[in-house]
C-alpha cells in the first residue's frame, strides 16, 4: 500500500455512514463518504441541528475543517422515553445504517422485494459478491426471458446496503429506458432518475457554468444514444467516480471504435461496480468477446485468440430454461411455450403471376442467371415480397431510383423487369393477399375481436408491411369507430424514441384499447410484451434463429401465465421452381424451436452468434444451392474447425455458472449476519412515528389500516424534498406531494402493482412496498437518528450487574470502506461481539419499564476510556483472524498478476494500477470506535 493510500484510509475511517460530524459551527449526519482525487474524502452528509435539520450538504475534507469527536468525549445522557423507546430506535438506526463490511458475503435482502423467491436470480448477487473478483463486475448473459433486470436489481440492492450504491448510472437502449425504471423502483424501491439530451441540457441551465450535470442526481437512467455522444459528454464523464454502471444489451459495445465502445471505454474505469447484460453476450470472434471482459477485469484473459470459461467464471454467469436450477424453480411458475404452428396459406392468382415472374428472371434455377446486376439483390425482392405485396412495390420502387439515377443510365433487363413487378403488384388489394386473409382468420380463432380483451403481437420485418396491416385488419376484423383507430398500434425503428416507449406500456396496460401491436424487430431485444399477452403471430419468419428466438423471447420470459403460442404465415406457391416460404422460414421455425426444447437456446446452431452474419450466410448458402439445413450444420462445422478460436466460445452458449454438481436448486441465498434489535420492520415504523410524530394524525394526517396493513399520510417538506429523487412521472401521476401511500404487506403491493398494469391512466402503482431501500425507511431511520444530541449517547437502566457499554467498531481499507464492522460490549474488562444478544439478556425490549432511575453519570462516563481501549484491544487481537476472508482472494489475485502480460487489451500500466486496487481493498489504519449506549443497573 502506498503513502498516500494509507493516509487516504486513516482519513476515511474517522467518518463512518452514521456518525455525527461537526463542520461550519453545525452538527451533520454522515451519510456516505467517497474518495475524491484532489479534495480529500467527499462527504455526503444531512443537517441534525437547528438551523440545517434534515439538509443536505456536501463537503470535501480537503477544503472543510470536518470533526468527529474524540469517542472519549461521549456524553452520556438520561434517556426519559416510555420503554426507552428514544435509545431502542437510536441503536435500531446505527444498526440499519451502518453498511455491511466489505467481508459480508451473503445477502442481506434476498427476501424484502416485490418478486418471487427464486433463488437462481439471486446467484448473480451472489457473483458480485463472492470474492472472486476484486471488484462486483460481471456480465449477466442469462438467456431470453428469465429475468435480467431483476437479477441486476437485487445486485444493485446489495451494493446500497453496503453503502457501495449511492451514485448508480443505468444505460440501456432508449425503447427499454421506462420499463427498466419501473421495475427498479416497483419491485426494489430503488429510484433512477430518467435523463436524455433535453433532460441534462436542462440541468447545465440550472446549475453553475462549469458544473458537471451528471453530479446532480445520484442514481440516474439514461439512453447509450444519449450518452453515445461523447464529444459532447466525455469530459463531464472522465470526472466523476460512480459506485455502480449498467450497461444493458451490452453486446452493442463489441466493436471497437464504435461511439458505444467509446462509451463503454470511458465509463469502465469510473466506476467501482460494473454490471453488463446481454442475452447474446458475442459474436463469435473471440478477441471482440475478450476486448467486452477487459472492460470487467483487463487481467482475465491471457490471449484474446484462445480462453475458456474457467478464465472468466469469477465475470460472467449465463443460464437457460432448461438449466437445471432454472427449471426446478420454474416449475408452476413460468407456462412451457407451445409449438410454432405453421399456418400455410396458398398463394392467390396475384401472387402466383408474382411468383412465377421471380422464379422466371429473378431466382431462376438450372443455372440460368438472374436478371438483376445485383447478386445479392434477388433474395431482397423474394423476401419483400414474403412479407408482402406493399413491401414488394416498395422495394421495386427504391431500386427503380437508384437505376434510374445512376449517372449515364440506360434502361436494360433488371429495370424492364422492376417495372413488370409494380404493374403486378399494382393492382393487389386484401383480397389478393393469403396471408392476409390467413391472419385475420387466425386472430378470429384466437379470440380478438371488438368484444374481446384478448391481445396478439404480430411481427414483421418491414415498415410498410406493418402500416398496411394497422390500417387493414382491425376494420376485417369488425372493429368500428373509435375503437377501429384505437384498436391497433404499429412499432418500429422509425418512430420516435418516446412513440416507441407509450406503444409498450399501452400494450402492457389491461384498460387500454389496444388490442393488437404491429411491430418491427425493434421490439424483439430487451422489451416486456407479455403482461397481457400470450399469442405471437410471425406475419413473416426473420432469416435467422437468433432473431426468432428474440422474437419469441417478447412473451416467453418470466412472470408469464400462459402458455405462449406462436404461428407463423408460411405462403406456398405450385409454381414449379418458386422459392416460398417453405423453402426457408418453415425450416427455420423447425431448427429453431428443436434447438430451444433440447439446448435451451436457438444462438449457436448456425455459430455465427449474429442475426445479420446468420441471413448473410444463408442467402449465399442459397445461391450456391444448399438447403437450409445444409446451409446451418455446414456453417457451424466451418466455425468449429477455424483457427480463430470461434468453436471453444460455444461453451460460453451453455450454461456457464451453472454446474449441477455446485449448485443445490432448492437451497436459498446464504443470509447476511445482519444484526436487528427490533423484532420487524414494523415494530420499528411503529415506534419511530411515535417518537418523531407524537401527534403524528394531526401533524401528519397519518391513517393506518391494521387489516390490510396500508400507512397513508401527508410527506412533510423535509420528504417531499427527499422524493424528488423518484422518477419525475411517478411523483407527478401518484401526486406524492400531497399524499404517500406505502405497506409492508407484500400482497397488497403487489395487488397494486397489477391493478397498475390493468389501468388506462398510469403504469405506476399508487402503493409502494417500503423496504429497507425506501426513502420513507430512510427518512424514518434518520428522524431516529438525530434525536440524541451532538456526541451523545442514552444510558438505559437493564438487568445488569455491571455498567456495559456498547461499542461499535469498524476496521476500514484505503478506499474508506469497512472490512470489518463489530459491535461490541465492555462489562469490566471483558468484551464480546455479540451486541444484540446482550441487549436481549439484558430485558432490553418494548415491554421494558423506564423507572426513569438516577444513575451516576459521572461515575459511568468515568468508564468510557477503559471501554474504548479494552474494545481497540479486542479488535487488534482479532482482526488478522477476520481479514483472512478478504486477503485470501487478494493474494490469489495479486498472484495471477504476477504473471499476466497482455499489452494488446490494456494499457502499459495496468497492471500497477491493478495491484495498486489490490492493496486498497486491505484492512488498514486504526478502527473507528463509537459510544453507543451504556447500560447500567438499577441497584
Amino acid at each position: 500500500m502506498t503513502v498516500d493510500q494509507a493516509a487516504h484510509a486513516a482519513e476515511s475511517a474517522k467518518y463512518p455512514p452514521g456518525s455525527q460530524i461537526e463542520v461550519r459551527d453545525e452538527e451533520w449526519l454522515v451519510r456516505n463518504v467517497t474518495p475524491t482525487a484532489h479534495d480529500g474524502d467527499r462527504i455526503e452528509a444531512v443537517g441534525v441541528s437547528e438551523f440545517v435539520r434534515d439538509q443536505e450538504a456536501v463537503f470535501f475534507t480537503a477544503l472543510d475543517d470536518v470533526q468527529l469527536m474524540d469517542p472519549r468525549r461521549t456524553r452520556l445522557t438520561r434517556d426519559d422515553s416510555p420503554n426507552f423507546r428514544r435509545s431502542r430506535l437510536f441503536l435500531e438506526a446505527v444498526l440499519r445504517k451502518t453498511p455491511l463490511p466489505q467481508s459480508e458475503r451473503g445477502l442481506a435482502l434476498a427476501d424484502s422485494f416485490l418478486l418471487d423467491s427464486l433463488p437462481y436470480q439471486h446467484r448473480p448477487a451472489q457473483l458480485a459478491l463472492s470474492g472472486k473478483n476484486l471488484r462486483p463486475r460481471m456480465l449477466i448473459a442469462d438467456v431470453v426471458g428469465l429475468g435480467k433486470t431483476l437479477e441486476i436489481g437485487m445486485t444493485l440492492a446489495e451494493l446500497i446496503r453496503r453503502g457501495r450504491g449511492e451514485r448508480i448510472l443505468v444505460v440501456t437502449p432508449q425503447h427499454v429506458l421506462e420499463q427498466f425504471q419501473h421495475e427498479l423502483w416497483t419491485r426494489f424501491a430503488i429510484p433512477l432518475i430518467r435523463l436524455d439530451s433535453v433532460g441534462i441540457e436542462r440541468i447545465q441551465r440550472e446549475i453553475p457554468a462549469g458544473r458537471n450535470p451528471f453530479t446532480y442526481f445520484k442514481r440516474v437512467i439514461v439512453s447509450i444514444d444519449t450518452l453515445k455522444n461523447t464529444a459532447q459528454y466525455k469530459h463531464h464523464l472522465e470526472r466523476i467516480r460512480w459506485d455502480a454502471v449498467v450497461i444493458d444489451e451490452s453486446h452493442n459495445l463489441i466493436n471497437r471504435g464504435s461511439l458505444r465502445n467509446q462509451l463503454a471505454r470511458v465509463l469502465a474505469p469510473q466506476t467501482d461496480a460494473l454490471i453488463l447484460a446481454s442475452a447474446t453476450p458475442h459474436n463469435g470472434d473471440a478477441r471482440s468477446f475478450a476486448e467486452l471482459i477487459s472492460l470487467l477485469d483487463p487481467a482475465a484473459i491471457r490471449d484474446p485468440e484462445r480462453y475458456e470459461a474457467a478464465d472468466i467464471e469469477h465475470l460472467f454467469i449465463r443460464r437457460t430454461k432448461i438449466s437445471p436450477e432454472v427449471r426446478e424453480q420454474m416449475k408452476g411458475q413460468w407456462a412451457d411455450r407451445g409449438p410454432s404452428m405453421s399456418v400455410h396459406c396458398a398463394a392467390t392468382a396475384a401472387e402466383e403471376r408474382v411468383f412465377e415472374e421471380l422464379a422466371e428472371v429473378w431466382l431462376p434455377g438450372d443455372g440460368r442467371s438472374s436478371v438483376s446486376e445485383s447478386r445479392l439483390f434477388p433474395y431482397t425482392v423474394l423476401k419483400s415480397f414474403l412479407s408482402s405485396h406493399v413491401a414488394l412495390a416498395a422495394t421495386v420502387d427504391a431500386r427503380i431510383r437508384t437505376l434510374t439515377t445512376k449517372e449515364h443510365a440506360v434502361p436494360g433487363p433488371e429495370l424492364d423487369a422492376l417495372h413488370r413487378l409494380k404493374d403486378l403488384t399494382a393492382g393487389m388489394s386484401e383480397q389478393d393477399s393469403a396471408k392476409f386473409q390467413a391472419l385475420v382468420e387466425q386472430l378470429r380463432s384466437i379470440g380478438v375481436g371488438p368484444k374481446s380483451d384478448i391481445r396478439v403481437v404480430v411481427f414483421s420485418e418491414r415498415v410498410q408491411t406493418l402500416e398496411w396491416l394497422r390500417t387493414a385488419v382491425p376494420a376485417a376484423l369488425g372493429f368500428k369507430g373509435k375503437a377501429l383507430q384505437e384498436a391497433g398500434r404499429v412499432m418500429h425503428g422509425g418512430l420516435s424514441d418516446e412513440q416507441q416507449m407509450q406503444c409498450v406500456e399501452d400494450f402492457g396496460l389491461a384498460d387500454t384499447p389496444v388490442r393488437i401491436l404491429f411491430t418491427g424487430d425493434v421490439a424483439s431485444e430487451g422489451v416486456n410484451l407479455h403482461r397481457q399477452c400470450h399469442q405471437l403471430v410471425h406475419y413473416d419468419v426473420p432469416w435467422s434463429l437468433i432473431r426468432i428466438e428474440q422474437r419469441n423471447g417478447r412473451i416467453d420470459r418470466y412472470g408469464q401465465s400462459h402458455p405462449p403460442q406462436f404461428r407463423a404465415l408460411i405462403l406456398t406457391s405450385e409454381v414449379e421452381g418458386a422459392k416460398d416460404d417453405r423453402t426457408v422460414a418453415e425450416r427455420l421455425l423447425e431448427r429453431e424451436d428443436e434447438a430451444h426444447r433440447s439446448m435451451g437456446t436457438a444462438e449457436a446452431v448456425s455459430g455465427l452468434y449474429r442475426a445479420d452474419a446468420e441471413e448473410k450466410s444463408l442467402i449465399q448458402d442459397l445461391l450456391r444451392g444448399r438447403t437450409v439445413d445444409e446451409s446451418l450444420d455446414a456453417t457451424a462445422q466451418a466455425a468449429a474447425t477455424e483457427d480463430s478460436g470461434t468453436d471453444f466460445l460455444a461453451d460460453f452458449f451453455g450454461a456457464v455458472g451453472d454446474d449441477p454438481d455446485e449448485v443445490d436448486a432448492d437451497a436459498p441465498p446464504a443470509p447476511a449476519d445482519v444484526p436487528r434489535l427490533f423484532t420487524n420492520t414494523r415494530e420499528f415504523i411503529d415506534e419511530a412515528m411515535r417518537e418523531a410524530f407524537p401527534e403524528s394524525q394531526r401533524e401528519l394526517e397519518l391513517d393506518q389500516d391494521p387489516e390490510t396493513g396500508l400507512i397513508s399520510f401527508r410527506p412533510p417538506s423535509d420528504l417531499t424534498h427527499r422524493l424528488k429523487a423518484l422518477p419525475l412521472d411517478y411523483r407527478r401521476e401518484q401526486r406524492l406531494h400531497e399524499r404517500l401511500l406505502v405497506t409492508l404487506n407484500r400482497k397488497l403491493a403487489d395487488l397494486a402493482l397489477i391493478r397498475a398494469r390493468e389501468s388506462s391512466t398510469s403504469s405506476w402503482p399508487e402503493i409502494s412496498l417500503l423496504t429497507d431501500l425506501h426513502p420513507v425507511m430512510e427518512w424514518l431511520t434518520d428522524k431516529v437518528l438525530v434525536r440524541l444530541g451532538r456526541q451523545e449517547a442514552p444510558v438505559i437502566t437493564a438487568n445488569v450487574k455491571l455498567p456495559v457499554y456498547l461499542i461499535q467498531g469498524i476496521f476500514s481499507n484505503a478506499l474508506g470502506r469497512p472490512t470489518v464492522v463489530k459491535w461490541m460490549t465492555v462489562q469490566g474488562r471483558t468484551v464480546t461481539d455479540d451486541m444484540v444478544g446482550v441487549l436481549r439478556d439484558a430485558g432490553i425490549g418494548p415491554t421494558m419499564a423506564n423507572p426513569l432511575h438516577g444513575h451516576d453519570l459521572d461515575l459511568l462516563s468515568s468508564g468510557i476510556p477503559a471501554a474504548l481501549e479494552a474494545a481497540e484491544d479486542f479488535l487488534r487481537r482479532h482482526s488478522a483472524e477476520w481479514d483472512r476472508a478478504l486477503l485470501d482472494p487478494i493474494e490469489k489475485y495479486k498472484e495471477r498478476l504476477g504473471t499476466w502480460e497482455q499489452p494488446t487489451l490494456a494499457g502499459p500500466d495496468t497492471k500497477s494500477k491493478l495491484t495498486d486496487l489490490a492493496d486498497s481493498l486491505l484492512t488498514t489504519g486504526r478502527p473507528m470506535l463509537r459510544i453507543l449506549a451504556v447500560l447500567d443497573s438499577t441497584a
